[in-house]
């Protein structure tokens, strides 16, 4: 006689699955709020600019944010007086040296700091961080009085450095401790097995430093060029320095010999409108490779590498 085996009742749970969306979130909302607080606080002086650059005399200082009678000239009259196609190829010139030099400078110290090893390597990589210790007014001087006593050759049709653009050009391929540290940092993040590889098939360290590290530390790279054009492009002080010949001037000198051959009360008018044009490139480079750029804070030891 065969008994019947009961099999257990299988039990199944079902849970309800509830959205969780209608809840608010209070600290983003914060967060959100500030940043918005922020980018009102910046583009305020940029919104004047463009606002006094449209404006007539008569509405210089009105209230009025929108002008009443739109005052396009501006434009065309601020860039007809001075030297403006002159200053403009100084500057990119200037500007395009220092970039190329940083850029190649700081990341061939770099890759020897952070791929290399050799005796006394981290003590120098201490002793060049404490550079950046030193203010530039200190060094002011004495590079002024260097640059006086070195020989042009004839170079841009002068005896020494002074009133030539080497002031600005030889420097920048002798490398910056912060830009030295930021790709050291990236770099350091590369795996070394790439390396070995390289050198195992028979490449160089120029060989590995140009074909494997440079494409890889793109990110960082982008942010040395970008922050380089930007510094050389506003400067002021190094142009106002060195430089004595009108035809050599930088668009941030221009501005200033605009409103000093105003007079006492310049048209406000043409020189909102000049510094717009000037403030132009950098705008459009960050815009054009910000994404670069935040990539390679990020990726570096600034970023929590």
């Amino acid at each position: 006689m065969e008994t019947a085996v009961e099999q257990p009742a299988l039990r199944t749970e079902t849970r309800t699955i509830r959205p969780s969306g209608g809840r608010f979130d209070f600290g983003r909302a914060i967060v959100w709020l500030l940043l918005a607080g922020m980018t009102v606080l910046f583009l305020v002086p940029f919104v004047w600019m463009l606002s006094t650059s449209l404006k007539g005399p008569a509405e210089w200082f009105s209230r009025n944010w929108i002008p009443e009678t739109f005052a396009w000239d501006n434009y065309v009259t601020a860039f007809s007086f001075g030297r403006w196609p002159e200053w403009f190829r100084n500057t990119f010139i200037i500007a395009g040296f220092a970039v190329v030099g940083q850029v190649i400078s700081c990341s061939i110290v770099a890759y020897s700091f952070a791929r290399l090893r050799w005796p006394g390597r981290d003590q120098l990589f201490v002793l060049v961080l404490g550079t950046m210790m030193l203010p530039g007014v200190v060094t002011m001087i004495p590079s002024y009085i260097l640059f006086s006593k070195y020989p042009a050759f004839g170079f841009m049709g002068s005896e020494n450095w002074i009133n030539t653009f080497l002031p600005f050009i030889v420097p920048a391929f002798t490398g910056n401790a912060f830009y030295i540290f930021l790709l050291r940092q990236f770099m350091r993040g590369i795996p070394m097995e790439l390396s070995e590889a390289a050198r195992i098939d028979g490449a160089g360290e120029l060989r590995i430093w140009w074909s494997i590290i440079m494409p890889l530390a793109r990110p960082a790279l982008a942010f040395v060029a970008i922050t380089t054009f930007q510094g050389a492009w506003e400067d002021f002080q190094g142009p106002l320095l060195y430089l004595r010949n009108e035809a050599l001037y930088t668009v941030q000198i221009g501005l200033t010999i605009y409103q000093n051959e105003a007079g006492g009360s310049p048209n406000w008018g043409h020189l909102m409108a000049g510094a717009l044009v000037v403030m132009l490139p950098v705008v459009l480079i960050f815009v054009i490779f910000q994404r670069y750029f935040i990539e390679g804070v990020s990726m570096t030891g600034m970023g929590g590498r």
